[in-house]
């Protein structure tokens, strides 16, 4: 619905695994598949999840799209 609206949206999906932890500052985006690490793994840290949610908020990369992130 959201894809053929006229609407302004973003839509943010978190890895798989999401918990605290420490913020890293660095972590991969993608689109609509699970960004997974080198074991297979789709995970992020909270806080690292918060810094990518305000990227996209004062940058906007994705509009109109859905993005995730992961390590």
């Amino acid at each position: 619905m959201l894809r053929t609206s006229n609407r302004l949206w973003t839509y943010f999906s978190p890895a798989e695994e999401i918990a605290p932890g420490e913020r890293t500052g660095r972590f991969r985006l993608g689109g609509d598949q699970p960004v997974l690490d080198a074991d297979g793994r789709s995970r992020i840290s909270v806080e690292d999840a918060a810094v990518a949610l305000i990227d996209e908020a004062e940058l906007p990369r994705f509009v109109q799209r859905r993005f995730t992130i992961g390590y």
